[in-house]
């Protein structure tokens, strides 16, 4: 049996995963079913930066600085406030507009921090707490996937 699928479709598709970060999408009509998804390719490294020598190291750095902590994993601070879906994030509530948080600000429990639009739908993202916006992971227009840590409020 012989599957044939509209290049054309195909095309607006893969735009569509494109346009919004979705990572794959699957459609079924009857016994057809098409499945596209995105691979994100592996960032290389230019041969000419891999191949320069490091610098030494100083001679005289005691041993607690060598030894630098490692960063934390934001998803496992206590206070990270994660995406609960799929979509755009937007800062503000229009381009130009303040941002509804920033780092440093203090924020009370059930303010709103930022949109994430899904399905052409804005969905507000509330504080879970009060405390002091820290870090702020994502970017105005960004893509966000479920369960991606968004900001710190310590």
């Amino acid at each position: 049996m012989s599957l044939s699928f509209d290049p054309d479709a195909i095309r607006l598709l893969a735009e569509l995963i494109n346009s919004t970060g979705l990572s794959e999408i699957e459609l079924a009509e009857g016994d057809r079913k098409l499945r596209l998804a995105r691979v994100i390719a592996p960032v290389s490294v230019p041969v000419a930066a891999a191949a320069a020598p490091a610098p030494a190291p100083p001679a005289a750095a005691p041993a607690q600085a060598a030894e630098a902590p490692k960063p934390a994993d934001p998803a496992k601070h206590p206070g990270v406030v994660k995406s609960p879906m799929v979509g755009v994030a937007y800062l503000s509530a229009e381009p130009g507009a303040a941002p509804y948080v920033s780092v440093g600000q203090t924020v009370e429990a059930g303010a709103t921090l930022l949109l994430i639009e899904a399905m052409k739908t804005f969905n507000q993202i509330k504080a879970p707490r009060a405390g002091t916006v820290t870090r702020i992971f994502v970017a105005a227009g960004a893509p966000v996937e479920f369960d991606e840590p968004l900001l710190i409020i310590e």
